[in-house]
C-alpha cells in the first residue's frame, strides 16, 4: 500500500526530503531567520506585534529558581499547557484540562493521567536543560492558554484539540491539512506520535482524505466517524492569517499551524521553518507541482488578500 502511495505520488509532483531541503528550505530560508520561528516564544512576540491572536502566554520559566514559584504564578489557572520554547513535534508538551478543586496541586492531563506539582516541576526541570529542545541546548519553558475545543471538531477527533498545517511558500498558502488526535496520540495533535492528518481543500476548506502514520485511512481510528466533507470554520481568515506569516518573519517556506478556539476562534500556535512531508498524504497530492507554479507567478507588491484568492483559484481540488 505505501508503495503504491509513493508511486503515485511522484507522478502527481511528490516533494522529497533532499528536494524539500535543498531546492526550497535552503534556497528560500536565511539561517538568520531561524530563531523567529524555532523559538515560540519570540515567534508569539513577533504574531502580537503584527496584531495576530495567539494563545495567551500566563507565564515564562527560565531557571529553576522561577520554576520554585510555579505555584503562585498558576494560582488563577484551571488548565495551561506547558512547553518546551524551543521544542519540536509536540515532544515535551503537557496540557493540563483541569486542576483538582480541593487538591489544587493536583493536574489532570488531557490523556486521563494525573500529575502532582512536583512531578510537574521535575518535567519542567527536564526541559530547562534541554531534553526536549532542538539539539538539546538549555531551554526555556512557556506555559500558555489552554486552547478549548470548537465542537465542529468532535466527531472525528478524540480528547485533545485539532490543529491546521498551512505549508506557504512565498506568501501563499500551498497546502493544508487539520492534525486530528487520537487515542494513540494521547489526545496530542501530532502526526508522530498517532495523530491523523485530513487533507484540506485549499478553496473550499472541505476535508478530503486522511492518513495516519504512512497509511491511508477513511475512518477516525476512535470515532469511526468519516474524515472527508468537513467544512472547516474561519477557512479564509485561516488562509490569510498564515499568509501574512511571510509578511512578519520573512521565511520563503515554511508550515503554519492554526488552532480554532470556540471562543476566541483562530490563533496561531506556532511557525516552522522546516515542516514534514505526509501533508501530500494526507492531500493524496504532491507539493512539487504546485511550489513550481507559484515559483512561476510574477513578482510583484500583493495583498495578503490578492495572494490567497490566487492561491485558492490555482490549487481546488
Amino acid at each position: 500500500m505505501l508503495r503504491e502511495t509513493w508511486k503515485k505520488l511522484a507522478g502527481q509532483g511528490v516533494l522529497g526530503l533532499n528536494a524539500r531541503n535543498g531546492r526550497y528550505i535552503m534556497q528560500y530560508n536565511r539561517r538568520a531567520l531561524y530563531p523567529l520561528v524555532d523559538d515560540k516564544l519570540r515567534s508569539k512576540e513577533l504574531a502580537l506585534a503584527a496584531g495576530m491572536a495567539v494563545p495567551d502566554l500566563y507565564a515564562v520559566i527560565r531557571t529553576e529558581h522561577d520554576a520554585g514559584d510555579l505555584a503562585e504564578s498558576l494560582v488563577h489557572c484551571d488548565s495551561f499547557v506547558v512547553k518546551p520554547a524551543h521544542g519540536s513535534g509536540g515532544d515535551g508538551i503537557i496540557v493540563v484540562a483541569r486542576r483538582g478543586h480541593r487538591h489544587r496541586d493536583r493536574f489532570h492531563l488531557i490523556n486521563g493521567t494525573v500529575m502532582q506539582m512536583p512531578e510537574l516541576r521535575y518535567h519542567i526541570s527536564n526541559i530547562l536543560s534541554g531534553q526536549y529542545s532542538l539539539g538539546g541546548n538549555p531551554d526555556h519553558v512557556l506555559v500558555e492558554y489552554c486552547v478549548q475545543h470548537d465542537a465542529v471538531f468532535e466527531a472525528i477527533s478524540y480528547l485533545g484539540v485539532p490543529d491546521i498545517r498551512i505549508i506557504v511558500f512565498l506568501g501563499y498558502p500551498v497546502m493544508a491539512m487539520v492534525r486530528l488526535p487520537t487515542r494513540m496520540s494521547g489526545g496530542k495533535a501530532n502526526l508522530h506520535q498517532g495523530a491523523v492528518g485530513a487533507g484540506i481543500d485549499i478553496a473550499s476548506g472541505i476535508t478530503t482524505s486522511g492518513v495516519l502514520g504512512n497509511e491511508l485511512v477513511d475512518e477516525h481510528p476512535d470515532t469511526g466517524n468519516p474524515i472527508a466533507g468537513l467544512q472547516v470554520p474561519h477557512w479564509r481568515e485561516m488562509l490569510e492569517l498564515a499568509a501574512r506569516c511571510y509578511d512578519v518573519v520573512g521565511l520563503g517556506y515554511m508550515g503554519v499551524d492554526i488552532v480554532i478556539d470556540r471562543d476566541l476562534g483562530p490563533l496561531i500556535l506556532e511557525l516552522n521553518a522546516r515542516p514534514g512531508l505526509n501533508i501530500q498524504i494526507a492531500n493524496r497530492a504532491g507539493l512539487q507541482k504546485r511550489l513550481a507554479e507559484v515559483e512561476g507567478w510574477s513578482e510583484g507588491d500583493f495583498s495578503v488578500a490578492e495572494r490567497t484568492d490566487r492561491a485558492r483559484s490555482a490549487f481546488a481540488v
